[in-house]
């Protein structure tokens, strides 16, 4: 049950100490992405996983491959290409001041990634599971092209393909609107995370609530069974609340909702959610259970820092059960 992972790992630069990027004199150095993170949490999960991506073949691109390694992820798949690994700053925000991301992406290796450049039936064989998200579309036109050869060929070789639609605003500087590209993606995938914001902003589907837009966006894309979607309330950068929602087509499933206070990063929680969603509906759990182990997921990664999500679906499911970490681990 293998799953391979599509997108872009980036340098993660950041202000000790959640000083403001004006203050800083250092920068902490850690890596992530969205697809990567999910990856990097199925593995934790003790799934097979593989991360497919397009890095420089130099010290930079070859630590950030190592750092996935160490946790598991198969990084035998990737292409060596492009001058350069895309990078973003993140000034962590605390109390009433906002967290914030730079991108700095123009002329990386999945950039400037091509259609044609990987062999998707090699990278496709023995695999169940195809994950992307709406991100590296959004790098670049030749990067959206290279997302759909690669969701084309996994439909015909009968692989489960998911999106996290993960719309970006400061992404999208190519001429094209995600509304001219997103819908042809998308028309493969069986699995979606979104919520109703983003929907509207890919497909202009719009709806009086999130189960209308669910409803109207599986008639639109007849390949869909599952929709999911995170929803969080923020008293301010370091408490939120976090829940998760499950559609499969008949009936919306709903989880508990999860007080998150003293949140440690809050980068990579819905990359959380989506590796626990496809760690359940790859062992074909009930839905119920789906979106509860998602959201648990989702949570716990609040407390965790860096991108990635390190913990096990035993430390998962035993926050489920209500141990929300009042109690020493012996």
């Amino acid at each position: 049950m293998k799953v391979i992972c599509f997108g872009e790992i980036m340098l993660r630069l950041s202000p000790p100490n959640n000083l403001r990027m004006a203050q800083a004199r250092s920068l902490d150095v850690q890596y992530g992405g969205s697809e990567a993170n999910v990856a990097v949490a199925l593995a934790q999960f003790g799934a097979e996983s593989a991360f497919v991506t397009r890095v420089p073949d130099n010290v930079v691109g070859r630590s950030s491959l190592g750092e996935l390694k160490k946790y598991g992820v198969d990084t035998s798949l990737t292409q060596f290409g492009g001058s350069r690994l895309g990078l973003y700053y993140l000034e962590v925000g605390a109390g009433n001041r906002s967290s914030k991301v730079v991108y700095d992406r123009e002329g990386s290796g999945m950039a400037t990634l091509q259609k044609g450049i990987i062999d998707w039936r090699s990278i496709f064989k023995d695999a169940t599971w195809f994950h992307w998200s709406g991100i590296t579309p959004a790098i670049s036109e030749s990067a959206a092209e290279a997302t759909l050869e690669a969701i084309e060929v996994a439909n015909e070789l009968g692989l489960t393909v998911s999106c996290d639609l993960n719309y970006r605003s400061n992404l999208w500087q190519y001429g094209k609107k995600p509304s001219q590209i997103m819908p042809q993606l998308l028309r493969g995938c069986s699995v979606m995370l979104g919520d109703g914001d983003t929907i509207d902003t890919y497909f202009e589907i719009k709806g009086s609530n999130y189960k209308e837009v669910f409803e109207k966006t599986f008639e639109a894309f007849p390949k869909l069974k599952y929709i999911a979607m995170t929803a969080r309330r923020a008293f301010h950068a370091t408490h939120n609340t976090y829940k998760g929602f499950l559609h499969n087509g008949t009936t919306l499933f709903e989880s508990k909702e999860y007080d998150v206070p003293d949140i440690i990063d809050r980068i990579g929680a819905g990359d959380a959610f989506m590796g626990g969603l496809i760690y359940c509906l790859q062992k074909n759990a009930p839905p119920q259970y789906c979106v509860e182990f998602s959201a648990a997921t989702g949570a716990l990664k609040h407390s965790i820092h860096s991108d990635f999500h390190l913990a096990t679906a035993a430390e998962v499911e035993n926050l489920m059960g209500g141990n929300t970490g009042g109690k020493v681990s012996r």
